[in-house]
């Protein structure tokens, strides 16, 4: 059997800053999902993996939606973020994470949560630094920081080729 070529996961992630009132002065807070993973419930952001076909704009408007029932519009590219895990009993594996920042309309009634996916919170910094031992992954946090750091880059950095099937 010949082994199979490594490669690494690519998934897309969501940075959706809630809108506050003109005349708020409370905390920035972010679009979180609880869901349930391997090593129990845990807490991300609006995140998934790139299918087949997809750009990762695509990639990561879908995965907002199904994750948490709000339309997603990407605004800018906040990072590439690489990760590798090791788990006593299971697969190593690296993943490319490709984090957007945007905006968010509000939860659709007419569609369900993903069904991993138990509820969606709104949290802020400090909540979310107090939750870190419950965070899906370390990029979690250094996600929202990065964005809250200002960091920006434009959606046409990343560049997709897609060339149609010969007919």
């Amino acid at each position: 059997m010949k082994p199979q070529p490594w490669a690494p996961h690519v998934t897309v992630a969501a940075v959706v800053e809630q809108q506050a009132a003109p005349d708020s002065r409370g905390p920035a807070r972010f679009l979180i999902v609880e869901e349930y993973t391997i090593d129990g419930l845990r807490l991300n952001q609006p995140a998934g993996h790139l299918e087949a076909g997809e750009t990762l704009l695509d990639a990561v408007r879908r995965e907002t939606l199904e994750e948490t029932t709000r339309e997603f519009v990407p605004q800018a590219l906040v990072g590439v973020y690489m990760t590798h895990f090791a788990r006593p009993g299971h697969a190593d594996a690296t993943y490319l994470r490709f984090t957007y920042c945007g905006a968010a309309g509000e939860a659709l009634a007419e569609r369900e949560l993903d069904r991993d996916i138990v509820r969606t919170l709104w949290m802020t910094l400090d909540e979310l630094r107090d939750s870190q031992a419950r965070h899906r992954t370390p990029l979690v946090l250094r996600c929202v920081e990065d964005y809250l750091d200002g960091r920006r880059f434009p959606l046409d950095l990343v560049y997709t080729d897609s060339v149609a099937p010969a007919s």
